[in-house]
């Protein structure tokens, strides 16, 4: 079966977003998923695009049982490191489960396996490459703590488990915790202008 890794474009984003949830799905997590597809198209294909991403497409007679013929993404975007300089953060890579191999049922090491379609490994490839003609020197992403298979496929690989090697833990704001973070600009702003002075 022929697949064709190539750039996502506009009218992808339908795709893409059918794929972010059923990873979302296999992640145990569809519930926080609230990313609408106008937002993905705003986000990833305007004049300053936040993302790129690549899909992986298959011809009409190999769809999938629904019908599809993007079958896999790879999304991701630029981060710079003040320790080494440009890098890339490989946000999702997702295969559906019917081209994958049927006989494992771990996301990424069966996607990338020699065994199966080698779709999940392929787009992988594709994104390293992107990586180095970007002139980047690291490739960062994150992996569940459950899911063992995908972090022995990437150690297995040469990747390194920085949780486990430096002790980095991935920390996040968001909701009620940013705004309230935001918040306190305000409010210093206030302090430092004497605005906040009782008279």
């Amino acid at each position: 079966m022929d697949v064709k890794i190539r750039v996502a474009t506009k009218g992808d984003c339908k795709d893409i977003s059918r794929l972010i949830m059923d990873l979302a799905v296999h992640d145990k997590m569809s519930d926080q998923v609230k990313l609408s597809c106008d937002e993905l198209q705003r986000d990833g294909f305007s004049q300053n695009p936040l993302f790129e991403c690549l899909v992986a497409e298959i011809a009409d007679e190999n769809k999938s049982k629904e019908g599809f013929t993007i079958i896999g993404y790879a999304l991701y975007f630029y981060i710079y490191c003040t320790w080494k300089g440009r890098s890339m953060y490989l946000e999702d890579l997702y295969v559906m489960p019917e081209f994958r191999d049927w006989n494992i049922f771990c996301l990424m090491s069966l996607l990338m396996s020699s065994s199966g379609f080698g779709i999940g490994k392929s787009l992988l490839s594709n994104i390293a490459q992107v990586a180095k003609e970007k002139q980047c020197a690291r490739l960062h992403l994150i992996v569940l703590n459950w899911n063992s298979h995908s972090l022995d496929f990437y150690t297995a690989r040469g990747a390194q488990d920085l949780t486990v090697k430096e002790g980095w833990h991935l920390v996040h704001f968001d909701g009620q915790s940013l705004d309230h973070l935001a918040n306190e600009t305000q409010q210093i702003r206030k302090c430092v202008s004497g605005e906040d002075k009782v008279v």
